[in-house]
């Protein structure tokens, strides 16, 4: 999985930053941890975030990338090319994902996070966001270095 923080007010590039505040399309984001923010990008794509900041504090994570494990012919469908989710608009389109799940509950079906084994620390590899202008130097992209369903190296 490859992932991007957003850590609340004080980050100038989340959706709810102290020069933004609350609106309806960022609601969603002051909502209670581990539910679906599903925002549109530039007009075009669907993307998810999890909320991760307590209950009113609006922060989450990006979801850049995954490894899928079950329904690659479905993804195949959808996608149409190659690249199934490796990005973040690619993984929405594959698992096709949209309004529909905004504030989804992320530990049940359709839609689920499941437990996996921990990424070492060793394997863990720490950039700064990418595809945003504000705060891009902020080191807050992860992604295990061994994976190959990485958006970008």
């Amino acid at each position: 999985m490859e992932t991007e923080a957003y850590t609340g007010p004080d980050d100038p590039a989340c959706h709810a930053a102290e020069r933004i505040g609350r609106t309806d399309r960022n609601a969603p984001l002051y909502g209670r941890p581990g539910t679906a923010y599903i925002h549109m990008n530039y007009g075009i794509h669907w993307l998810m975030n999890v909320v991760t900041g307590p209950e009113g504090f609006p922060a989450g994570v990006l979801i850049r990338a995954l490894e899928p494990d079950a329904g690659l012919e479905d993804m195949r469908a959808r996608r149409g090319r190659p690249e199934l989710t490796n990005g973040p608009a690619r993984l929405t389109k594959a698992l096709a994902i949209g309004p529909a799940l905004q504030q989804h509950p992320m530990d049940r079906a359709p839609l689920w996070l499941s437990d996996a084994e921990p990424v070492e620390e060793r394997h863990v590899e720490v950039t700064t966001r990418i595809g945003i202008s504000r705060a891009k130097d902020r080191p807050l992209r992860f992604y295990d270095r061994r994976s190959t369903w990485v958006s970008r190296r």
